[in-house]
């Protein structure tokens, strides 16, 4: 049982065990409150058969009675809703620490603010129907079976009549969500297809007006209104109608009771007492169904919720075990990757970037030079091929134990409101403020950092709004001379340089060369001339590779680049 609720509605494990603890207590209320109207029976036992029965027994039975439904209600209400509050602040905390160990790739695939929802909404609505539904639902059905069997036993005619329409009232009530489901598919597909014809509409209008299509086109974008409306309204009957008719099924148990208890009390075939137990069953049960069938109503809408919550705790998790790197050598083999199953990026790369030597990638803009370094981080993971650092593969290393050992500048800066010296010393959580300093100067910060009003103390802004995109992007790359890794990934460092602070920080990666692989992409041709080596990516294959003036004869591709970055620079200058 703790398996099925945990697969089916996404609890946490403590959270199954709270569920079939607090289904258990919403069983035993409503069989206790079923005590009562056996009281009432044994009321009428000596009001209409003369069992007289002393007057003790009758406060005794009493207080039975509410010694028990304050117990019991006491133990529901704790395992209804502290309960559920703890699974609410379990479920987070689970959700999030499933966060924390996913691959990067997944948020740059999901919207934060889908997944924020998921976290503070949707898990609030699981804990509502918690505490107010899915337990008294399971609750009331074991206690309508348990019931069931009870007044089949005790006369399977009266005890027909009163269990088959509360069953059938639960199933109009699936069959009125399921309807509705169905139809909220049509009229949303509709409304989009609306909405289609309104933008063309809108986007073609001269054209319309030129060709005097204007009432032709305002009668059918009329017609497809239309159209949705009646789609809306048909639903919207049909659903009513259903769930209308399955409160009115409801009323057919105590019909049925009082019509068919009559003709058998009066044929002789059962007594008064027997009667008057069978219509409070009716009515109790009656009473149950009604409440129920909201809880059900409220266990379709949490179903779209439920899933966001599975898909997050389903996506698979990068593992790896923890490794003991000694070289620093990249090395890619026929390496393929794509972002989706129609769209291939890598078609199968392969070159090595050496440990002590910076490697450039170069080409045109959506050739795979990014995806690439996204795949040497492990920031994303490939699909074919090997890509190999100290001679094993990264699916193969942890990556707590591969990111340490990587320092990463991409086009995109993020920063915090808070001050420079904090913002910088995320790349090392534990240097020194001298440590830090020196990473701002190798990264050529410190001028800039001098005019700020409280120098390294100074608060920046929300993503360093205080700072232009250059200082931004010079305060990124200190972090990466803080971390020092041996492995130092640069996107477009230069994207929002001039051209002397670029120089500034190429020197500063001449120094910090030493030992470390350095790869980096740069559209300024003229900051990766002295590189190493130069990987030319062409179509998602790597075209040639070599030093700058080898490539400038051997590859075509190269030197359409040079020629291009030589034209942009003349036009800028």
């Amino acid at each position: 049982m703790k398996k099925l609720f945990r697969n089916r509605l996404a609890l946490t494990e403590q959270g199954a065990k709270d569920l079939v603890r607090s289904s258990i207590a919403t069983f035993f209320c409503y069989t206790m409150n079923m005590v009562p109207a056996m009281l009432l029976l044994l009321f009428f036992d000596q009001l209409v058969l003369g069992h007289t029965r002393s007057n003790g027994v009758y406060f005794a039975v009493s207080a039975v009675i509410l010694v028990g439904l304050y117990v019991l209600l006491s133990i529901e209400y704790n395992s209804l809703y502290n309960a559920t509050y703890r699974e609410s602040e379990h479920l987070r905390i689970d959700i999030a620490s499933t966060l924390s160990k996913l691959p990067l790739s997944y948020f740059s695939k999901h919207d934060l603010s889908d997944l924020a929802q998921t976290i503070m909404g949707d898990v609030a609505a699981i804990e509502h129907a918690l505490s107010h539904a899915i337990a008294k639902l399971i609750g009331f059905l074991a206690f309508f079976a348990v019931v069931s069997v009870l007044l089949l036993t005790g006369n399977v005619k009266l005890g027909a009549i009163v269990i088959l329409p509360i069953l059938l009232n639960f199933l109009l009530i699936l069959l009125s969500k399921r309807m509705q489901i169905k139809n909220q598919g049509k009229y949303y597909t509709k409304l989009r297809k609306n909405a289609e014809s309104f933008q063309e509409a809108i986007e073609l209008q001269q054209e319309i007006q030129s060709f005097g299509m204007a009432k032709e086109i305002k009668r059918k974008l009329y017609r497809e209104m239309e159209e949705s409306e009646t789609i809306h309204i048909r639903a919207e009957i049909l659903v009513g109608l259903t769930m209308n008719l399955a409160s009115i099924v409801l009323y057919l148990s105590l019909v049925g009771v009082i019509v068919l208890g009559s003709v058998m009390l009066f044929a002789g075939e059962m007594n008064l007492l027997y009667f008057i137990g069978y219509l409070l069953a009716a009515m109790k049960l009656k009473d149950g169904a009604e409440a129920i069938g909201q809880n059900m109503a409220e266990l379709f809408y949490i179903d779209s919720m439920i899933r966001r919550v599975k898909e997050i705790r389903q996506t698979p998790l990068q593992t790896g075990e923890e490794a003991s790197l000694e070289r620093f050598d990249i090395e890619l083999q026929d390496v393929r990757f794509s972002y989706d199953a129609d769209t291939p990026i890598l078609k199968g790369v392969s070159f090595t970037a050496k440990q002590n030597e910076v490697t450039a990638l170069v080409g045109k803009s959506g050739c795979g030079k990014t995806s690439i370094l996204r795949l040497m981080s492990r920031l994303y993971d490939y699909e074919e091929g090997s890509i190999r650092i100290s001679g094993k593969d990264i699916k193969a290393i942890s990556t707590k134990a591969l990111f340490d050992k990587v320092s990463i500048v991409f086009q995109d800066v993020t920063l915090f409101n808070t001050s420079v010296l904090e913002n910088i010393r995320i790349g090392k959580t534990g240097a020194s403020d001298e440590e830090v300093k020196r990473a701002a100067r190798l990264a050529n910060c410190e001028e800039f950092i001098s005019r700020l009003p409280e120098g390294y103390a100074t608060r920046i802004g929300e993503n360093g709004a205080t700072l232009s995109g250059g200082e931004r992007q010079r305060l990124s790359i200190a972090r990466a001379f803080l971390k020092d890794a041996p492995i130092v990934i640069l996107d477009e460092i230069a994207a929002a340089l001039d051209v002397d602070n670029e120089k500034k920080i190429q020197e500063s990666l001449n120094k910090l060369m030493k030992g470390k692989t350095v790869i980096i992409i740069s559209h300024r041709l003229k900051s990766i001339e002295n590189a190493n080596k130069i990987v030319v990516i062409e179509d998602g294959k790597v075209e040639a590779w070599g030093k700058h003036q080898e490539l400038l004869t051997s590859s075509k591709t190269y030197r359409g680049l040079v020629e291009s970055a030589q034209l942009a620079e003349a036009f800028v200058y």
